[in-house]
């Protein structure tokens, strides 16, 4: 959500930061809009005003035996009466509009993102790890997963498509490294959390999901919403809270299923396990004051870095463009793992500063040290990391030419020193 003062304050660089993602001028309506509410504020202000005035006078003009005077004051007094519930409800039908407007507006681009139209304008951060070469053809992970449990077609019939079935070796290998990227994360002092995975409509108000992406969510019967990540459920902790400045910074991390309905990305990655309605995600969530976002962006990237460099996978960082960034972020880093399979980098992290955008929304506050008034919190967000995309990129990575899959030295102890994951079927 956006600030309308300083909308007011600079129109025209707010309406520049937009043309940068592709956004065509909004501060000339918004302004428009926002001075008829302060006007309509302004009268109904005025009109009280004037009715505690006249209700003064009245009782001067009936001390006085002036009755005369006293009825003219009282028939004012009524015609302000009948006036002021149409001023209250003007001025609640233009806020209710302006807050409509300001919440489909995109967060404004980090003065370092670069502009671009999608994912071909990313900008190459670094490169890290080198890919392996095999002596047979690299398969894809949906030609080596069925032998060690990843069942597409049973999954498919019980649940419709992008689902999938994950059963023995395979199923065994995802819940380690699930577990092995919650232990990593909470190494790193962030708090381990088991949040609730359906939430009310204010919470994914707040973190940017409504009103614009209702699509992309599945709601339940009773009117609640299936997380798409828990970002949702970690970052609203803090929902309209006041928070010391020493309680700060503060950080969460859930290892959870998360729900999308991919509306937007129908026709994209319909084979295999690469996009699913239903995966399991570790999320991190930091909640900072704003001089330390900045510090804090490269502190969570390097995080979901450290599960790679564990894993020993090859992968890079981009730091998106505009045109390729999701609504709610400043600046976004994707890091792209090696799949052989396909011969290309494939995002499995995105880790995003979102500034004070979401806590505008969930009205999130700090009060700083020493002063009186309290400011709008700051809050990023980044998976460390989407475990079914890191589950293929392990599959892929460490194939062998029978089938067999080798298991990642820092995942063995969490699979009682399993070496080597072998064909079931």
């Amino acid at each position: 959500m956006h600030d309308i003062r300083l909308i007011r304050d600079d129109p025209a660089a707010f309406d520049a930061a937009l043309a940068k993602r592709g956004v065509a001028p909004q501060s000339a309506s918004l302004v428009t809009l926002d001075e008829q509410r302060r006007a309509t504020i302004a009268d109904s202000q005025t009109a009280q005003t004037r009715r505690n005035e006249l209700s003064k006078a009245i009782g001067q003009a009936k001390a006085q035996k002036d009755e005369a005077r006293a009825q003219a004051l009282m028939a004012e007094v009524a015609s302000l009466k009948e006036a002021l519930p149409t001023l209250e409800a003007d001025e609640a039908r233009l806020s209710s509009e302006l807050g409509d407007l300001l919440a489909a507006i995109p967060n404004l681009p980090a003065a370092d993102v670069p502009e671009g139209g999608g994912e071909d304008d990313n900008a190459l951060v670094h490169t890290r790890g080198t890919p392996a070469t095999f002596a047979f053809a690299a398969r894809e992970h949906d030609a080596i997963g069925p032998a060690l449990g990843l069942d597409f077609e049973t999954g498919a019939a019980m649940s419709g498509a992008r689902f999938t079935l994950v059963r023995g070796p395979a199923a065994r290998l995802q819940r380690a490294l699930g577990q092995f990227m919650l232990d990593h994360v909470a190494e790193e002092g962030f708090e381990q959390v088991s949040p609730p995975l359906l939430v009310r409509d204010e919470a994914v108000f707040g973190t940017g999901q409504l009103p614009k992406f209702a699509e992309d969510l599945f709601r339940t019967t009773d009117g609640r919403w299936l997380i798409p990540t828990a970002e949702v459920s970690l970052t609203n902790i803090v929902r309209e809270q006041i928070l010391s400045e020493a309680e700060l910074p503060i950080r969460f991390t859930a290892l959870t299923p998360c729900f999308r309905s991919e509306a937007g990305a129908a026709g994209r990655d319909t084979r295999g396990y690469i996009r699913q309605h239903q995966f399991d995600k570790v999320e991190m969530v930091s909640i900072v004051t704003p001089d330390m976002s900045e510090a804090e962006h490269e502190r969570m990237t390097a995080c979901a870095e450290g599960v790679l460099d564990a894993l020993q996978l090859p992968f890079r960082r981009m730091l998106l463009c505009t045109g390729d960034m999701g609504f709610t972020a400043a600046r976004t880093y994707d890091l792209e793992v090696w799949l052989p399979g396909q011969a290309r980098y494939r995002e499995i992290s995105s880790v995003s500063t979102c500034t004070d955008f979401q806590a505008r929304r969930m009205n999130a506050r700090y009060r700083p040290e020493g002063e009186k008034g309290t400011r709008f919190v700051h809050t990023l967000n980044g998976s460390a990391l989407a475990v079914g995309r890191t589950l293929v990129a392990v599959l892929e990575n460490y194939q062998q030419e029978d089938g067999s899959v080798a298991v990642p030295a820092v995942l063995q102890p969490y699979l009682g020193g399993l070496t080597l994951l072998e064909p079931t079927r």
